[in-house]
């Protein structure tokens, strides 16, 4: 299926915001405030976790999830109205931001407006009451897809959003959702505005595996492709939170991210990130911070999207909890010169056209991308290691366009940094096969 894909989608940077703890006063007005800040970070799509109001039956803590939606076509009134945010979407897009919200189309919260007008839409159990097929998520319950009327009133809604300035969305546990309502779900919101982009939380393996054992739906990240342009990449993620805590482990992550481009589709774009609403922080994850800020820059380096989660830009090491108030405390935004130097190399016309190459895990994490007649070569200390590390470069002096520092090749080799570096250099490097190995078991 040939896809109406925006362009670059693997080089966009995509900065996600919890409106009820992004500013003082958990308003639309808050981020508007923000937006120009963030508009300077390098970022391109502003994505919104779910806008819309939140459930009180069953509802978890004091607050509530977002993700338990009352009515998937009002806001939720605590951040403004539908007005309000038609008027953020325009002052987005006048800032050359585009704007993502959250579609959570696997359930509703139990008071939702639909279970009153539309009881059949819902999964049940034996006593036919609605229930969730994820027992943790006890505060929503699961939509069925047997009713034509469900997609029909999904699409709208998304046209709907569209309309008022949407410009992509991130579907929640997509991979549960059948995939041929995505695929239709795109051609009609594409005939209302053509290049909508479309992210996928596609899910864990294991939890794929489980549902398809339950008999339940459960598309991997090469099916969920034929509908969307990015996906998560949670089918190797337990294996990146172990590399990060484990410097043993990186060889194993690395020969993951060389089987990801060979085992799925040509096209497929993913989005990689160090943390999000639903993992802890990198600060937190990582044994230091500059082992938080080598495994941050790769990220970034790496083929696919790079998401910033609100927050990140100033070092919290806290992840808000999704139940209750639970502000950003910002600082000085002490990363956001970092964050923003490797939202600019994303756009780098070498790391835009070039190809991308995994060197070696150890001592330290290598990487480049390779371009006509130049490239950038990566290396990036996960490990918080002190030694020298091999490297194609020629003998010479580079400057780190990380840093604007200047490094040292010597003999084929430069000291690890303390954290990252990014080399740029001229010419066309080959690697020696038998010094950078594809694969690292």
């Amino acid at each position: 299926m040939a896809l109406d894909t925006p362009s670059s989608v693997g080089n966009l940077v995509i900065y996600e915001i919890y409106v009820r703890n992004h500013g003082r006063s958990g308003t639309f007005a808050d981020v508007v405030a923000d937006l120009p800040r963030i508009k300077e970070m390098g970022v391109d799509v502003i994505w919104f976790m779910p806008i819309h109001p939140i459930g009180e039956v069953e509802r978890k803590g004091m607050m509530g999830s977002p993700y338990a939606i009352r009515n998937y076509r009002e806001v939720n009134p605590e951040y403004g109205t539908k007005e309000e945010f038609k008027l953020l979407c325009q002052y987005a897009h006048a800032l050359g931001l585009k704007v993502m919200i959250d579609v959570v189309y696997n359930h509703t919260s139990p008071d939702s407006h639909l279970v009153m007008e539309h009881p059949e839409w819902y999964h049940r159990d034996a006593a036919g009451r609605p229930m969730t097929t994820v027992p943790e998520w006890s505060d929503i319950i699961d939509l069925v897809y047997d009713d034509p009327g469900l997609w029909d009133f999904h699409i709208e809604t998304l046209k709907q959003w569209v309309n008022l300035g949407v410009d992509g969305f991130r579907c929640d546990v997509a991979s549960v959702v059948p995939l041929a309502f995505w695929q239709r779900a795109r051609a009609e919101v594409a005939k209302v505005k053509p290049g909508v982009l479309w992210l996928a939380e596609s899910v864990h393996t294991h939890f794929i595996v489980d549902r398809r054992r339950r008999g339940l739906a459960g598309w991997s990240d090469g099916e969920i492709h034929a509908a969307f342009d990015l996906s998560y990449d949670y089918d190797i993620w337990p294996l990146f939170v172990k590399a990060v805590r484990d410097p043993e482990m990186v060889p194993l992550y690395v020969s993951a991210l060389w089987f990801q481009k060979g085992i799925y589709p040509a096209h497929l774009v993913k989005m990689r990130c160090v943390e999000n609403h639903d993992q802890p922080r990198i600060m937190q994850l990582a044994p230091s911070r500059d082992q938080a800020l080598a495994w941050t820059a790769f990220q970034a380096f790496n083929e696919g999207a790079f998401l910033i989660y609100g927050g990140q830009e100033a070092e919290n090491r806290h992840t808000p909890s999704l139940f209750e108030l639970d502000k950003v405390v910002w600082g000085a935004y002490e990363l956001q010169p970092f964050l923003t130097r490797l939202a600019q190399l994303k756009k780098d016309p070498i790391q835009i056209a070039g190809q991308f190459t995994l060197l070696r895990p150890q001592p330290a994490l290598t990487a480049m991308w390779q371009g006509e007649g130049a490239g950038l070569w990566g290396i990036f200390n996960v490990a918080g290691v002190v030694d020298l590390c091999p490297t194609p470069l020629p003998d010479g002096e580079y400057e780190d366009v990380l840093s604007g520092r200047v490094v040292q090749v010597r003999d084929g080799e430069l000291a690890v940094p303390d954290a990252a570096a990014i080399l740029r250099y001229s010419g066309i490097i080959n690697p020696d096969p038998h010094i950078y190995p594809p694969i690292f078991f």
